[in-house]
């Protein structure tokens, strides 16, 4: 069997690279592969058990996590450049540069206008990875435009989503009255704009009413507090709509998160960035065949644009308000992209990504005239 090794951060840290690893692994062990994490931590956190099978630390513990590393038969890289140690995180390097077996790289970030150290982070990332995965044709695009790579390591393969889907509600043909935007909480995430076009419908639709689920970024906590929230909850004391704009300041473990998903009627992407390649919370919408009103950042466009979101620019609270009304006084409207997006998920579903990762760390691992499938993974998991 195929031993795969996967570094990362990974809950109880909160963040999104760290929720996407434990999916991924949850992903592949469904499809009967058990992956091994090489957990990224800042040493103040407990180990939470498998499927962590080592904690990397910086400098002195880098030959052991190598040893750890190339007792499998293929190591996936999760990359971010803020969650390794060093300028622009370059600790990676040393990682790839001391493992052995084929080594795949899923690219979450692309900038588009990296620093000088940034680029030289990930093209060297680039040279030595021997495949390299965007989740979007835009993050590919990126890629192969801003970085000298060979076209054939660069694989798409989309973000994962758990399995949303419910049967058909009896009150389907129903306005829908629930805006639903959650996630972690930080200045770009757009929410002002979602408030600001609730006050717009105050009067033609005064039952409807916006859920914002999430806690503050861990990071913008440390550093500015609650200073966005405080904002948005005083904006919409100034526009009248206090009583209808919800916050669930609460850590979302999947049971809250899916319950809340389930149960609204439109989801809201109002997100300020125009350079957002990859959402994972654009994914789980798709899958949970919710109809979606979102800002025109890249992924939005690239998933959405046949009829099954209403893409508005960056800002444009009129154009969200005009979405959100044209769903509630048209169900069949809303209905009709339910449809659209429900069509799309089953590819996004965790098992099929998983999948995908699998069949692709198998070629690679098969191409190696010195694979060694499952040869050392004893020693790893000891």
């Amino acid at each position: 069997m195929l031993q795969i090794a996967m570094v990362s951060t990974y809950p109880p840290t909160q963040c999104g690279l760290a929720t996407f690893t434990r999916s991924l692994a949850q992903g592949m062990l469904e499809c009967g592969t058990q992956s091994g994490v090489v957990r990224l931590s800042s040493g103040n956190e407990p180990n939470p058990g498998r499927p962590v099978i080592h904690e990397h630390v910086q400098g002195p513990g880098l030959a052991r996590t190598v040893d750890v590393l190339n007792a499998h038969d293929a190591v996936i890289f999760q990359h971010e450049y803020g969650i390794y140690a060093g300028p622009d995180g370059d600790d990676v390097l040393n990682l790839m540069d001391g493992t052995k077996v084929p080594i795949i790289v899923v690219l979450h970030t692309v900038l588009a206008a990296p620093r000088l150290h940034q680029r030289y982070v990930l093209q060297r990332i680039i040279d030595r990875a021997d495949a390299l995965v965007t989740m979007t044709e835009t993050g590919r695009r990126n890629l192969l435009r801003g970085y000298d790579v060979d076209r054939h390591k660069v694989h798409v393969i989309p973000h994962g989503a758990a399995d949303l889907r419910a049967p058909r509600s009896d009150s389907a043909g129903e306005r829908p009255s629930t805006v639903l935007t959650w996630g972690l909480l930080s200045e770009g995430k757009g929410i002002e704009w979602g408030i600001e076009a609730l006050a717009m419908l105050s009067e033609a639709n005064p039952s409807l009413k916006y859920l914002v689920a999430g806690q503050t970024h861990p990071k913008v906590l440390l550093e500015h507090g609650e200073q966005y929230r405080t904002r948005l909850i005083r904006l919409a004391e100034e526009l009248g709509v206090a009583s209808r704009v919800h916050f669930v300041n609460d850590y979302l473990d999947q049971q809250l998160l899916h319950g809340l998903i389930r149960k609204a009627d439109i989801i809201l992407l109002p997100y300020d960035s125009k350079d957002q390649v990859t959402s994972g919370v654009l994914t789980e919408a798709v899958v949970a065949g919710k109809p979606i009103i979102s800002t025109r950042f890249p992924h939005a466009v690239e998933l959405l644009s046949r009829g099954s979101g209403w893409l508005v620019e960056q800002g444009d609270a009129v154009g969200i308000a005009a979405g959100i009304h044209h769903l509630h006084t048209t169900p069949s409207a809303a209905e009709h992209m339910s449809r659209a997006t429900a069509a799309m998920a089953k590819d996004f579903l965790w098992s099929a990504i998983a999948d995908r990762y699998l069949r692709l760390a198998g070629s690679l691992a098969g191409a190696r005239p010195d694979a060694h499938v499952g040869a050392l993974a004893t020693t790893a998991r000891g």
